[in-house]
Parts: C-alpha cells; sequence; structure tokens
C-alpha cells in the first residue's frame, strides 16, 4: 500500500475527489489530512472517513515560516506518507520543506500551466481573451508552480463567462484530472496525462 497524505486550506473537494478514488485495488490509501486553518471544513469531512487529521494553524506563527512549517511536517512525518498531495493548500513552502518529499509531492493548479501561476488564474484567463482555460497537476519543486507537468485538462471559455463560471467548469476538471494523474503516479507513471 502506497500511503498518501494530503494538505488542504478549506472545504478539500479535491481531497474528497482523491480519497473516493483510493478504494479497491488503488494502489494508494489516505494515511493522513493536514490543514493550515483548523476550522477547513475538509478536516471534518476526513475525519468522518476515519482518515488521521491535524491542523496547524499558520497565523498562530506571526510569519515564521520556518517554525510553522516545522510543526506541520512532525505528523506528516511521523504519517510516514509515501506521496504528499497539495489539495488546495494556500500556503508557500519553503525549498527546505519541500525537499523532504522531493520527487513525490503533487500538486493540482487552476490554470493551464506555464500559464497563470500563483493566483486569480481565471481572472488572468478571462483579462488574456483565452479560447481554453484548464488545471494542471505537476509535481512541486522549490519554484512557485514549475514542477514537471503530469496532467491537464481543459475547457473552453464561454461568452459571458465570469471567474466564477470559469472556475466551476474547471473544477469540475480537477477532480477528473487530479485522481487519475495520482493513480498513475502511484503506478511509477511520469508521463503527461492530457484529458480531453
Amino acid at each position: 500500500m502506497i500511503r498518501v497524505a494530503i494538505l488542504i486550506s478549506g472545504g478539500g473537494s479535491n481531497m474528497r475527489a482523491l480519497v473516493e478514488d483510493m478504494t479497491g485495488d488503488h494502489p494508494c490509501r489516505p494515511v493522513l489530512v493536514a490543514s493550515n486553518d483548523p476550522a477547513a471544513a475538509g478536516l471534518a469531512w476526513a475525519a468522518r472517513q476515519g482518515i488521521a487529521t491535524c491542523a496547524v494553524d499558520h497565523r498562530a506563527y506571526g510569519g515564521n515560516r520556518a517554525g510553522f512549517e516545522a510543526a506541520l511536517l512532525e505528523p506528516i512525518l511521523a504519517a510516514k506518507p509515501d506521496i504528499i498531495c497539495l489539495a488546495g493548500f494556500m500556503r508557500i513552502l519553503s525549498a527546505d520543506f519541500i525537499g523532504h518529499f522531493a520527487g513525490r509531492m503533487l500538486n493540482i493548479h487552476p490554470s493551464l500551466l506555464p500559464k497563470y501561476t500563483g493566483l486569480h488564474t481565471h481572472q488572468r484567463a478571462l483579462a488574456a481573451g483565452d479560447a481554453q482555460a484548464g488545471c494542471s497537476v505537476h509535481e512541486v519543486i522549490p519554484e512557485l508552480d514549475a514542477g514537471p507537468i503530469l496532467g491537464q485538462a481543459r475547457v473552453a471559455v464561454l461568452q459571458g463567462d465570469t471567474a466564477e463560471t470559469l472556475s466551476a467548469r474547471v473544477l469540475a476538471q480537477e477532480h477528473r484530472l487530479y485522481p487519475q494523474v495520482l493513480r498513475r503516479f502511484a503506478q511509477g507513471h511520469r508521463t503527461r496525462l492530457d484529458l480531453p
């Protein structure tokens, strides 16, 4: 069994998609859901599924990222994960933290990378007049949203789209893409998956 820890900051809809897929013949099982926000709704959902959870409130560290990361690392390492999945985890992690899991950490990002790293991806796609938007799953490296792309899913940008309507359609694709990429990654595939 391949052990997976999932990091979230909110409702954890991508975490739920991953967990719901990790059944049957799937090579992975979730061993921890961790958050930087003790009030993250996804924690309660994960606990109801019988998954261990923990929260380390980044606000308690007053900008001391090293202190926050050291506290977060402790329960993650204790869970002995083979793979880390960032699923809407809204904190930028240091090279030191990422280094603990080099080649074993995935992230989902709501744009067609390398376009629109960082935040406000849907507004930026609309402002640029893009015909397509989408999401990407990539390996995490110290450079923000810059690791090798393992999968992408695309959606058409429709006339009259707002950031909210585009976001909702992209999110539905995130829920399709991330579980498939995790399954492939766990089986040793590093080739890119492009969903129609």
